[in-house]
């Protein structure tokens, strides 16, 4: 079969995805269950996968679908311990005393506190965390979601203490004699780090603005006016906010490797940015807040809304520093439980994971690890609050109760998504490359020269696929070395393609589905996923584009900077000029 058929064929089950979810604005679940009988029959009929591997692959894709609702669970948990101590009251008149202004809460939430979140853990934890938060603090479901996953860019690369580097591009990148030539003396230990460093440089470059494109996001989305440029008022707190997260990230990629960069940057971005909030520097002469609940558009709210619901007893009085220790506790956990070795090897270890082998004789594996899962972190934090807050039986059992409601309500798409995912990776067969493959050469073979441009939508689209920068990487690495090798480039502009191919990874984040709909769990947000995508897809474009821009700007210089710098401006005009019409509202 000709190749332009199967590369049309490895595009269905996204395009599916894509039409039913963010077109047709189907449910995550009706949209997911099309997808995975689209891929399955194609992974049978025209790539020839055997059946025993797509049963694999399914089983993989449940168990791990199974792992993300544990999380979602832990989230859900963790925000109603907060709420029903009562803490969450002093944990928003603490944010109204730094800014009543909803883009400043917004900035230090989703932008500072979730990259140093990300940073520790990874994998979607951010939104599990700060989403909640943003929700208790009284931001609409839908706009807590949309902030925390704009976020999902700029410290992905390196979330989960380097994950997606250490593991990604060094798995992607290991055993293969092509790059061992090419970037000899080095090992690719060794140059993975060269390569981390040019994905921090990369990432600042174009993260510096992400604050402000979301604020931007936040006003015209969720505000009275409907307008970018309400938005973007508050430019100079959100450049602030921008370098003060990139500037030291940028120097600890450089200085202390792929480990650190985005923990110790959201780390020290806080440090900086809460006392100048408190200061009045650099904030916008204006105060913006959402309109009043009864003017909120339809599918905003979700089926947790504790802004509304009962804050915990009137006469329980609870002080800043302890209401805000659960978060505290979360925080440390991930940090310990990620950097201390002895206790990450037994956390993963064989005693505490379960372990499928080689399922129905197919080769694939799947693995769970509850004891290391940010879940069981949340879960440890909520239990210690009880004491913390001397919380009632009562309040205590509500929390789990409306936790595993909203588990259950999250579980039918994350269990026919991430089954999906896995049976389009693994579609492959012997001489068949598989669906991710195909996709990416036959872009590569229509691009030709022009290839840095698009290397960074390869790595967007493995991770819109996968779920995870990582997987990305490990997908993709070596195809996009080759490729950059394929079109005469030297070892600097193969690195600055496996750079985009990181970057891109990371931006895909945004969109991904099954992030998408776990973010929307853990606020109770449901069927909505697809208005989600449609939000996101803005900033995910602008970041893939411009990376392709630095990119070949790295490769080629001249006036390719130039155009990077026309292309943020562009951006930025086209949504000051922006207004929604009324048709749309809401």
């Amino acid at each position: 079969m000709s190749q332009g058929v199967m590369f049309i064929a490895a595009a269905l089950p996204v395009v599916v995805v894509f039409l039913l979810l963010v077109v047709m604005r189907r449910s995550a679940r009706l949209s997911m269950l099309a997808a995975y009988l689209v891929t399955v029959a194609l992974a049978l009929v025209l790539w020839g996968a055997p059946l025993a591997r797509v049963a694999g692959a399914t089983v993989n894709g449940l168990l791990t679908a199974v792992t993300l609702l544990y999380i979602v669970f832990g989230a859900i948990l963790l925000l109603y311990t907060v709420q029903e101590s009562g803490a969450i009251r002093a944990i928003r008149q603490g944010f109204t005393d730094i800014s009543p202004d909803r883009r400043i809460q917004a900035i230090i939430i989703a932008w500072m506190f979730g990259s140093m979140i990300e940073g520790a853990s990874g994998f979607g934890t951010p939104a599990a965390v700060a989403a909640p938060l943003l929700l208790a603090i009284g931001f609409p479901a839908m706009a807590a979601v949309m902030v925390t996953l704009i976020i999902q860019s700029t410290p992905v690369s390196f979330g989960a203490v380097g994950t997606p580097m250490l593991v990604g591009i060094t798995t992607g990148l290991s055993n293969s004699p092509e790059v061992e030539a090419a970037i000899a003396p080095l090992t690719v230990a060794e140059y993975v780090p060269i390569v981390a460093a040019q994905v921090a440089l990369v990432h600042a470059l174009v993260g510096v603005l992400v604050p402000l494109l979301m604020v931007g996001m936040l006003t015209r989305f969720f505000g009275t006016s409907r307008s970018f440029a309400e938005g973007f008022r508050a430019w100079k707190f959100a450049i602030f906010a921008g370098l003060a997260f990139t500037l030291p990230y940028l120097a600890v990629a450089r200085v202390l490797g792929p480990e650190f960069p985005s923990l110790l940057g959201g780390l020290i971005g806080l440090m900086i940015v809460v006392p100048a909030a408190r200061a009045g520097w650099f904030l916008p002469s204006d105060r913006f807040d959402f309109p009043p609940r009864a003017q909120w558009g339809a599918g905003w709210q979700g089926q947790l809304e504790p802004d509304q619901a009962d804050l915990g007893p009137e006469d329980r009085r609870i002080g800043l520093l302890r209401a805000w220790m659960p978060y505290v506790i979360v925080a440390v956990l991930l940090v310990l439980t990620r950097t201390i070795a002895p206790l990450k090897a037994w956390l993963t270890g064989p005693d505490t994971t379960i372990a499928l082998r080689d399922l129905f004789g197919s080769g694939i594996n799947a693995t769970a690890q509850f004891a290391y899962s940010p879940g069981t972190v949340m879960i440890i934090a909520s239990l210690i609050s009880v004491g913390l807050f001397r919380m009632r039986g009562r309040d205590y059992g509500r929390a789990w109760a409306i936790s595993g409601r909203t588990m259950l309500a999250a579980a039918p798409a994350l269990l026919l998504a991430v089954p999906m995912v896995q049976v389009f990776i693994n579609s492959g067969s012997p001489g068949v490359a598989s669906m991710p493959i195909t996709l990416a050469e036959g872009m590569a073979g229509a691009a030709g020269g022009s290839w840095p441009l698009f290397a960074p939508i390869v790595g967007a689209l493995g991770a819109f696929i996968a779920g995870s920068n990582t997987v990305s990487n490990m997908m993709f690495a070596l195809f996009q070395f080759s490729t950059a090798q394929g079109i005469g480039l030297d070892l600097a502009g193969i690195t600055v393609v496996v750079v985009l191919q990181a970057v891109g990874g990371a931006a895909g984040n945004m969109v991904c589905v099954h992030n998408v709909v776990a973010a929307s769990a853990v606020v109770g947000l449901t069927d909505r996923e697809g208005d989600i995508i449609r939000k996101t897809l803005i900033t995910m474009v602008y970041y893939v584009v411009q990376a392709g821009l630095v990119g070949m700007a790295l490769i080629a210089g001249g006036l390719w900077w130039l155009a990077a710098v026309i292309w943020a401006v562009v951006v930025i005009a086209a949504m000051r000029s922006n207004r929604e019409s009324r048709a749309v509202r809401g």
